[in-house]
């Protein structure tokens, strides 16, 4: 049995009988899949405070636009065959993927190469390879087929036409999630339980993201800052979309019910530690269990705060990787900063941090980045978990922070002036733009 509470969670919502396949079996409501619609629409028209009333065509607007996301991103439409459910998983792999899953531990791994080699589905192969390589498939006795579908609609819910937070960037994390969990510190101390909580945390932590941040939903009227009161809108969503997923596929369904609410509600802690307008809380409370050696991993409530610090390091990681994959996820991450500052100035609101293309280069935006989040984090990283990867990841940041130094011109003068955006940026919402994958995201 699962170690729960018995408090009871109270339901954020209802839903009417068309709104999801699957109704809540315990606790709170899960959302629905496909809850955002296109960028580019003025969200201040479809997402009215009217629309909190229960007005018929605003809903009707929701599922609309959910239909055609989900019509556009199948794979029928993109040319690639229908993937049967029922068909081994290992059938998929071709063998160049299955070289590179042999090497899924190293740091170089190239995700992007990945993704090309399995035809777009890195996070159902990458994911699915790793529940199997930790035997928690076998141990938890979960269906593979109901293991396959749901990792599969996961992929679906991530929105491919975002440059930075799609499916690439939940198998990046996932990846990375993996690295950190085979650090000695880590492997001695954690359960499978921990580690089944952790890929899963990491592979939905953006799901269903709309390539936007909180500050333009708060702004927008989006009716998800409302339903999660401006609280961290994103990641409330990521997490109670994945939720959903979980009971649509029945995956849990074998357990007694306190232990998938269990599941359920350890997986929301996860995935709402990735809010970066937290970052500091978050540091500082690493920092003073490091000050006072007083973290024992043998208590499940520490070992949980280490998955916390692993998943938001692993969220962030881009920087610490080899340049020739950091330079394409900061490219990717500032074109999507970049696309909501052009929908901010197309419906004359105002331009949120490091999304103005005309103020900002990628150069300022990384350095920033790098100096202000980055750095302070994975430097109390490598005081946790003092190995040779924590050492590399360093290395790389330096580098790579040199290298975009070198691209910003005046970089001294513009390293002084971006000093205090990004600070100012790390202590309010508007920041979870800085996080690259963790924004709310």
């Amino acid at each position: 049995m699962l170690a729960v509470t018995n408090k009871t969670i109270k339901p954020s919502f209802v839903f009417t009988p068309g709104d999801v396949r699957v109704r809540s079996q315990v606790g709170f409501e899960p959302e629905r899949r496909g809850s955002h619609p296109y960028l580019g629409v003025d969200f201040r028209t479809l997402h009215s405070r009217a629309e909190s009333a229960g007005s018929i065509p605003a809903r009707r607007i929701r599922r609309l636009f959910s239909f055609q996301r989900h019509l556009l991103s199948s794979r029928l439409l993109r040319g690639a065959p229908h993937l049967n459910t029922l068909h081994i998983l290992d059938e998929d792999y071709c063998g160049q993927a299955k070289c590179m899953l042999e090497k899924v531990g190293s740091w170089n791994f190239d995700i992007f190469l990945f993704d090309r080699l399995t035809n777009g589905n890195s996070l159902v192969f990458l994911t699915f390879h790793l529940l199997n390589q930790y035997g928690l498939i076998e141990l938890f006795q979960l269906d593979m087929v109901k293991v396959r579908r749901f990792l599969v609609l996961v992929q679906e819910d991530y929105h491919n036409q975002n440059p930075y937070h799609n499916a690439v960037h939940a198998a990046d994390v996932t990846q990375a999630m993996h690295c950190y969990l085979r650090e000695p510190k880590l492997a001695q101390s954690l359960t499978s339980f921990d580690i089944l909580l952790g890929l899963l945390a990491a592979a939905t932590h953006d799901l269903d993201h709309p390539g936007v941040n909180q500050p333009f939903l708060i702004k927008t009227n989006h009716y998800l800052a409302a339903l999660y009161r401006n609280t961290s809108v994103l990641e409330n969503h990521h997490w109670r979309s994945a939720v959903g997923l979980l009971r649509e596929t029945d995956l849990f369904s074998h357990l007694p019910a306190e232990d998938s609410l269990g599941i359920e509600r350890q997986l929301g802690s996860l995935i709402l530690a990735t809010d970066i307008s937290r970052q500091n809380e978050y540091l500082s409370r690493f920092r003073t269990h490091l000050d006072e050696n007083s973290l024992c991993l043998g208590q499940s409530s520490h070992r949980h705060f280490s998955l916390q610090m692993a998943l938001k390091c692993a969220d962030i990681c881009n920087p610490c990787r080899p340049w020739e994959l950091s330079k394409q996820w900061s490219e990717k991450v500032t074109e999507e900063f970049f696309h909501q500052g052009d929908i901010e100035k197309k419906h004359k609101l105002e331009i949120s941090p490091l999304c103005d293309s005309e103020a900002n280069t990628i150069a300022s935006v990384q350095i920033g980045f790098m100096t202000y989040v980055v750095e302070p984090l994975f430097a109390e990283w490598a005081r946790f978990s003092d190995t040779r990867l924590s050492q590399t990841m360093l290395g790389h940041l330096g580098l790579n922070k040199a290298s975009w130094s070198a691209m910003e011109p005046e970089a001294s003068g513009s390293s002084e002036e971006g000093e205090s955006e990004p600070t100012r940026a790390t202590e309010e919402p508007s920041s979870r733009a800085l996080s690259q994958g963790s924004q709310e995201s």
